[in-house]
């Protein structure tokens, strides 16, 4: 039998029952009939908060609030018979009362294996970025906890694992459409790094003299441009031609929809 039943209004409930309400886009997790209503959980006594709402499927990383009767908890809160817990998201809570997790230094960001456009995107705006397509969950969640950056993933699995500090769960499914979901979710503009990381590796680059890398240029490339950058860490060579024009046209549209425009 299912352990959840829909409450269609505030009544008390049941001895061995808490009552949960989850507000925003975190009902993108839960089941259609029981989003921006309250539905009740069985409860004994002995699971902690985040087991408990994370049992009903909205990912710890993605909450910015949980109150209990009203009040702000934390994570290991132990949920007792009769609790009314609200779950609330990022983008209805301006401060929060009782923080859930340490302030974050700096934005920097993994990603999954689905994910790969979406990084070389963040690179191209100057985000340290990290991404291989054949990384591991286990690997992914605990770079993501050992080095304290954002994970971004389609894999609802990955983004629970307890390692994982930061995070969330991409919705878009169109890469140019991901670079703005995640720019207006974490507040992005271009760093002062942008066009200044390796879109393939993620390192940095500086400028390198024609001269030094001439033997590795195209006949037209070498004929047409004059100013370079090379990858300090894998050696990609970058230089101001199409690609670059697309990019900054890339990042002028990202710009706009950021700043509220429709995708």
């Amino acid at each position: 039998m299912d352990m959840y039943c829909i409450m269609n209004d505030i009544r008390e409930p049941d001895a061995d029952t808490a009552l949960l309400h989850v507000y925003g886009d975190l009902n993108d997790f839960l089941p259609a009939d029981r989003r921006e209503t309250w539905f009740m959980r069985a409860c004994k006594g002995h699971e902690t908060i985040k087991n408990v709402v994370e049992a009903c499927g909205v990912p710890h990383p993605e909450i910015a609030e949980l109150r209990v009767n009203g009040q702000p908890v934390g994570f290991d809160y132990l949920v007792r018979p009769g609790d009314r817990i609200e779950v609330l998201p990022a983008p209805l809570v301006a401060t929060a009362t009782l923080a859930l997790r340490p302030p974050l230094a700096e934005r920097r960001f993994v990603l999954d294996t689905h994910l790969g456009r979406l990084a070389a995107y963040l690179r191209m705006l100057g985000y340290d970025s990290l991404y291989r397509n054949d990384a591991e969950d286990a690997a992914l969640a605990r770079l993501a906890g050992d080095e304290q950056r954002i994970l971004l993933t389609r894999d609802m699995g990955l983004l629970k694992r307890s390692a994982v500090i930061y995070g969330s769960f991409v919705r878009e499914v169109i890469p140019s459409h991901q670079i703005v979901e995640v720019a207006r979710r974490y507040n992005l503009s271009p760093a002062p790094t942008a066009f200044q990381r390796c879109m393939r590796c993620n390192g940095l680059t500086a400028p390198v003299d024609k001269a030094a890398i001439e033997h590795l240029l195209e006949p037209k490339t070498r004929l047409y441009f004059d100013s370079f950058r090379r990858c300090t860490t894998c050696g990609k060579i970058y230089w101001q031609g199409s690609h670059y024009a697309r990019m900054l046209a890339l990042l002028a549209r990202v710009i706009q929809h950021i700043q509220g425009a429709t995708i």
